[in-house]
């Protein structure tokens, strides 16, 4: 894997200036969202769902905003898991109510899809943890799936739980005492899915968060991860209180209407590109 030529030059732009980095990022987004034509249809429909009140020329450069993050935090992981270890802690501030992650017991992290999420993972367990998980889906190119895993392993103990095993492992590392790097916003097909709103529209979400947290008796601590100047900030947010209840489907709600608030504030730092609404209620027709 650390021969193949993607690698190469990631470990090699791991050296850049981070200035040097982001404007590179920049140029490769802009290009994107001109060429990515299917992606950036998508982004936008999600934008326009999402935020019918704004003026379509403010969605479309949310979503030019958004290519640009995109492209740069890809280019970041470069430092993120190939810089020295002081250079990563440097860059990724960790902040906010931090000393809920290392209290005792089982915790779930609520990791939302904004494009720091790899970086604000690698800010957790090389600052705040010593064990932890997260669940993975293996990708079909072994050189990436190999360079994703070692990148997501590089600090602290942390284990990679296939999507495809079930729920098992999952509540028997909750139970170890691994913490679980949890990622549950985005459309997995309707198996296993519940529709309630995400910005007042019908999405087909997993409760896996408060599930999970049921079956392990865990906390949940939310960790947003935004990208700054100087690298990015993992605000770490409150655990939250009287989570999970007895309502499956409140609970899952609650979940979106926490996002809801996390994405309001860097709108464009939020993964607008996976087609979030693609899994429809029955008799609906499709959006994309």
């Amino acid at each position: 894997m650390m021969n193949h030529p993607g690698v190469l030059l990631m470990r090699a732009l791991a050296h850049l200036p981070l200035s040097w980095l982001r404007t590179l990022g920049s140029l490769i987004g802009r290009v994107l969202f001109v060429l990515a034509r299917s992606r950036r249809h998508v982004a936008l429909t999600n934008l326009r769902l999402c935020f019918p009140e704004w003026s379509e020329a403010h969605r479309t450069d949310v979503a030019r905003r958004s290519f640009i993050a995109f492209s740069q935090a890809f280019l970041d992981r470069a430092w993120v898991w190939h810089a020295p270890p002081e250079v990563v802690r440097r860059r990724i501030r960790l902040a906010g109510a931090v000393d809920d992650l290392r209290q005792g017991g089982a915790l779930i992290i609520f990791a939302p899809h904004f494009y720091g999420m790899d970086a604000g993972g690698s800010a957790v367990m090389q600052q705040a943890l010593a064990h932890g998980s997260s669940i993975y889906t293996r990708q079909p190119d072994p050189v990436v799936d190999a360079w994703l895993r070692a990148g997501r392993q590089r600090f602290g103990d942390v284990i990679l739980l296939n999507r495809d095993e079930g729920l098992k492992p999952i509540v028997r590392s909750l139970r170890e005492g691994r913490a679980l790097y949890l990622l549950p916003d985005m459309d997995f097909g309707p198996e296993d899915s519940i529709f309630v709103p995400f910005f007042g529209v019908p999405a087909a979400t997993v409760p896996s968060l408060a599930r999970f947290a049921r079956l392990g008796q865990a906390r949940v601590v939310p960790v947003v991860t935004r990208m700054t100047p100087g690298g990015y900030e993992a605000r770490v947010h409150p655990a939250w209180q009287h989570f999970p209840s007895d309502n499956l489907e409140a609970d899952t709600r609650r979940m979106n209407q926490r996002l809801e608030g996390y994405i309001r504030e860097v709108p464009e730092q939020y993964y607008w590109v996976h087609k979030r609404f693609k899994t429809r209620p029955p008799g609906e027709p499709p959006i994309y």
